[in-house]
């Protein structure tokens, strides 16, 4: 099937992960100055993850809406290297968190599986080129994006909703807002440290 062709599979430090997966970091990056600026936005996020890109492939391909807009760019050899990688990406500096994959405990076939990888795929890839949605409470336009906001709407062209309701207290209306640590929590993730890997749901 055409659509099984369009699945890869890679590795990010030490983390397999598929086409359709998405890769969580925090901002920053504590050993550079304009780490030490990413850091400071990502307080503004509730939780540790502040920012996701979706993995398409091949090799090490993700697309992210980030300063620049909806574009793709490239892990080099399954190392999360944000220097290596700050041009490409507007300067956005940000450290590897680990990776979710909300498709991963669903009781579907295999091919059903390929399908949806497809579906999300085909989806992130064709909004390359969008500008960044400053609007965060606009989490269902299609003429820009933020980061988790295209990770939600990827999903949603399958079924699943990524919005699970997290808020900022106090703050009405920011239960629209997608958040990424939200992404973390819902969904089955996996996490590498201290050379140990976690798996959660």
């Amino acid at each position: 099937m055409n659509t099984v062709k369009m699945v890869h599979t890679y590795q990010i430090n030490g983390l397999a992960l598929q086409t359709g997966d998405i890769v969580c970091t925090m901002n920053g990056k504590p050993d550079i100055l304009p780490g030490e600026f990413w850091r400071f936005i990502g307080r503004l996020v509730p939780g540790d993850v502040d920012h996701v890109a979706i993995y398409v492939g091949p090799d090490g391909r993700c697309v992210e809406a980030g300063a620049r807009g909806v574009i793709s760019f490239n892990v080099p050899n399954g190392h999360w290297d944000t220097e290596r990688m700050a041009r490409q990406r507007g300067h956005l500096f940000d450290t590897f968190y680990g990776i979710a994959s909300p498709l991963a405990m669903l009781e579907i076939s295999e091919d059903e599986e390929q399908r949806m990888r497809a579906v999300i795929t085909g989806y992130v890839l064709a909004q390359i080129g969008k500008p960044y949605n400053l609007n965060f409470l606009n989490s269902d336009t299609e003429d820009s994006f933020y980061c988790s906001q295209l990770a939600y709407k990827a999903y949603q062209t399958v079924g699943i909703d990524l919005n699970t309701g997290l808020a900022m207290e106090q703050l009405p209306g920011t239960n629209q807002i997608i958040y990424p640590q939200e992404i973390w929590n819902g969904f089955s993730h996996r996490q590498k440290e201290l050379h140990l890997i976690s798996d959660s749901v």
